[in-house]
């Protein structure tokens, strides 16, 4: 039914020392036991939380080799997928890639992006911004593989990515360069510094790529930039505040069968938070106040026989608010999480004529939510632990919504843990769907499911050996679909689908240098769904002999619709190759390295009518100093 393939992924540590680097032979262990914060909003075991969530520490990143941090998640989390076009870079508007998708929910934005807890999404349209989540300025990812409205609110519907942002722990200065050259004229640059003084510490951080494409008119270009500063106001305080923008232009080519001339777009995203985080006895809490605004440019292009359009789209959104949460810890075993969430999101749209510069409107509208949640977890004879929790959302579109969610962990001897949990999601329909465009419908309601969730995992052989089992059901209700009532097409609440399947991981370190992982995700639909692969498998090994890494790894993909209307699927194998080697040169640490994508060159699309393309080669050199 599907191939096995073994990958190999590397992480070396490193130290300078009479200018020789000293390789230690140890791989990152993988536990059930990590820490997470994306559950609770407050650190805590994953073994004590009935969610099942995914945790990539910064090794993983590094190994994943890519600039882009979405298609290292596609391979290393299961039962996520997510959709690509070409070489780099994912777009927006028609034809775009990015789409998130978890157990086969995620279309129409059901996956909830975050940047370190605070939502990430454009305002006017509802829909993440896959370009701008850069691996270098990551620290860690966790991923809840299931609804996380209850703490998230709308478009947590089928799960949540907290990218969790880098922060410069040690004393003093460091800083990183990386350049690289690949195929299709592929140029990434990069350059970030960290910094730690007393109280006070940042980081910084400036990507650029670019490429021409695999294709005639599928030009790339991606510049970011990335601040973080942290100062600790004595023992009980600490402030920290992080801004972010990027410019990028994006051309699409269209279908293969049917290009596009001319359809570019010009994109100016900005966002910006600031926190104040409290510890204390008893629990820990924070204030967080955050911003996301962007600034569109779109020419919609034209096929062979039209004539260039005599417009551009353009837009402006905004999604800003403010959330403030606190955790008591009051008696052994118990935690206690109350919230608060306020959040606007919205903007304008408009059509310019480009001869004459008149503007026509198409929307202008904001919509804000006010929501308040608890969440109670108490733990009995260091056996079991029982969640639940509560969210009420008021809507200035659809009036309220009530998230509740229940769930258990049992661990039956030592290093076992077993989970059961039901858990709500949902997503509020967002401006393009009920105020823009012909189907527009006012009148929407939320998207409603709910998960039926149980897994057992397991960690041995001193912690070296790691697994974990999921099962899954879920119930979808009031999906808006577009349907045609006396021939004109509108927006209604009348979808409903039912998935369920499982996903199995585990990881295995062979010796301290040796490690290999896998990880499988079945999904059965009760209708095609696009983005949702039936079969998703990922194997890896990693290997560290002295200076020297190699990486190979390959993934299998199964049962992805590219048409329900037609039923078309596709299935590939892919196989990818990354090696490294570490020396010091002067007082400089440095990495030179080479990856392969798709050596084998296979043909496959993830999006109907665009190619993937074949062999990809990139080398490059990685700098500290």
């Amino acid at each position: 039914m599907v191939t096995l393939l073994i990958s190999l992924s590397v992480n070396l540590f490193a130290s300078q020392k009479e200018k020789t680097i000293e390789v230690k032979d140890t791989l990152k262990s993988v536990s059930l036991n990590s820490v997470v914060i994306s559950a609770n909003k407050t650190k805590v075991n994953r073994s004590s939380v009935p969610l099942t969530i995914s945790v990539l520490e910064r090794e993983d990143i590094e190994s994943g080799g890519n600039s882009a941090l979405l298609p290292i998640l596609s391979q290393q989390v299961p039962g996520l997928f997510v959709t690509q076009r070409g070489v780099t870079g994912f777009g927006v508007s028609s034809g775009s890639a990015g789409e998130i998708n978890i157990r086969g929910v995620g279309q129409g934005n059901k996956v909830l992006m975050l940047f370190d807890g605070q939502p990430q999404w454009a305002g006017l349209f509802g829909h993440s911004l896959p370009d701008l989540y850069v691996s270098s300025d990551v620290e860690r990812v966790e991923v809840i593989r299931g609804p996380g409205s209850l703490l998230y609110g709308s478009n947590a519907m089928g799960g949540v990515v907290n990218i969790i942002t880098r922060k410069f722990e040690g004393e003093g200065r460091e800083s990183r360069a990386r350049i690289s050259y690949g195929s299709y004229n592929t140029q990434k640059y990069m350059v970030n510094n960290g910094y730690n003084k007393g109280r006070f510490s940042s980081f910084v951080s400036i990507n650029h790529d670019r490429s021409d494409g695999h294709r005639s008119n599928s030009d790339f270009k991606i510049t970011n930039g990335f601040a973080k500063a942290g100062y600790k106001m004595g023992e009980h305080f600490n402030l920290l505040g992080n801004v972010s923008v990027a410019k990028i232009y994006n051309e699409n080519p269209g279908r293969k069968d049917d290009p596009i001339t001319q359809n570019e777009m010009d994109i100016l995203r900005a966002s910006a938070s600031i926190s104040l985080e409290n510890t204390h006895k008893y629990g820990s809490g924070a204030l967080q106040i955050f911003l996301s605004a962007g600034d569109h440019e779109i020419n919609d292009g034209y096929k062979v026989g039209e004539l260039p359009k005599s417009y551009l789209f353009n837009s402006q959104d905004h999604n800003y608010g403010v959330m403030l949460y606190e955790n008591l810890r009051i008696f052994k075993g118990n935690s206690f999480t109350v919230g608060f969430d306020y959040k606007n999101w919205g903007g304008k749209a408009w059509n310019s004529d480009i001869s004459t510069g008149i503007n026509t409107n198409l929307a202008n509208r904001n919509v804000h939510e006010t929501a308040g949640y608890f969440i109670i977890q108490q733990e009995f004879f260091d056996m079991l632990t029982i969640n639940g929790g509560l969210r009420f959302e008021y809507s200035s579109s659809f009036l309220s919504e009530w998230v509740p969610q229940i769930g258990l962990t049992v661990k039956a001897f030592k290093n076992n843990v077993i989970k059961g949990s039901i858990s709500k999601g949902y997503r509020s329909p967002n401006i393009r769907e009920m105020y823009m465009f012909p189907p527009q419908n006012p009148n929407l309601m939320p998207e409603s499911m709910v998960n039926f969730e149980l897994s057992v995992g397991q960690t041995m052989l001193n912690s070296n050996l790691s697994a974990e089992l999921s099962l899954f059901y879920i119930d979808g209700w009031n999906m808006i679909e577009t349907v045609r009532i006396n021939g004109i097409p509108k927006n209604l609440n009348t979808g409903y689908f039912d998935n369920s399947g499982f996903e199995i991981m585990a990881s295995y370190r062979v010796k301290p240098n040796l490690r290999a992982d896998i990880n499988y995700s079945y999904l059965n639909t009760s209708k095609p769904l696009l983005a949702a692969p039936k079969h998703k498998l990922y194997l890896s090994m990693d290997y560290s002999p002295g200076p020297f890494t190699l990486n190979v790894n390959s993934q299998y993909i199964g049962g992805l619709y590219l048409n329900r209307a037609t039923k078309l699927q596709e299935n590939y194998l892919l196989f990818n190759l990354r090696g490294s080697y570490r020396r010091l040169i002067g007082t400089l640490d440095t990495r030179f390295f080479i990856n392969g994508d798709n050596i084998t060159g296979v043909s496959y699309s993830v999006n109907e009518g665009f190619p993937m393309p074949g062999v990809i080669i990139s080398a490059g050199i990685d700098i500290n100093f």
